[in-house]
């Protein structure tokens, strides 16, 4: 039987939502695997909404869940409806979107507070022992809904990041763009991708490894 693998998106664009060629690169990966793939997002507004091509903040309104779902091609749940035992593991694509809208750590730093529910399906997973994989800037909201699991994840080498995430009680290694860090004891994957970048090719290494790794465990 195919493993369910949940997708937790938080938007479309990486300047406030989620990273479109990580998210991409992530579904890709897991229909190669075969894995049974559900996107899902939070119902709630984004933190704000992000021009693109001037990148500036613009005046709109844009939901969460809906923007999501232009990735997802239509084919998402609002995370309210997810639950831990709907999955047999989790997978949270980078971008902007993952630090401002899943939690406010792009505002807050080791201060930081996580969605409720995102809260909840990230607890959820840890304590039926099912992976988690993180990807970019997604460790960090990680570490703070889990903090007291003591979680070690890498976003790369950024000394600011890292060392937020060690205020938050996680432990952070530092990676290279092609690799991956794994926390056996938490079940925990994770890779810098656009963290460290350049490019599209650079960073599809590491979440291919990621994605391999999750589907192993």
């Amino acid at each position: 039987m195919a493993k369910r693998v949940g997708v937790l998106l938080s938007g479309c664009g990486v300047f406030d939502g989620s990273e479109i060629h990580e998210a991409v690169l992530t579904l890709y990966f897991l229909a190669r695997a075969g894995a049974d793939v559900v996107c899902t997002a939070p119902n709630v507004n984004q933190h704000h909404v992000i021009d693109h091509f001037t990148q500036q903040e613009t005046a709109e309104t844009r939901n969460v869940l809906v923007e999501s779902a232009r990735i997802a091609r239509g084919e998402i749940r609002d995370l309210a409806e997810m639950h831990g035992e709907d999955l047999d593991a989790l997978i949270v694509p980078g971008g902007f979107g993952a630090a401002k809208n899943l939690s406010d750590f792009a505002v807050k730093g080791a201060a930081a507070e996580v969605h409720p529910e995102v809260q909840r399906i990230f607890t959820e997973m840890l304590s039926a022992k099912k992976p988690v994989g993180a990807i970019c800037i997604a460790p960090a909201t990680l570490v703070r809904a889990v903090a007291d699991r003591g979680p070690e994840v890498t976003i790369g080498s950024d000394v600011g990041t890292a060392s937020a995430i060690e205020a938050m009680g996680g432990r952070h290694r530092d990676c290279p763009v092609d690799g991956i860090h794994v926390d056996e004891a938490n079940r925990i994957v994770s890779t810098p991708a656009y963290m460290l970048g350049p490019g599209i090719a650079d960073v599809a290494k590491g979440i291919e490894k990621l994605v391999d790794q999750i589907m192993r465990m």
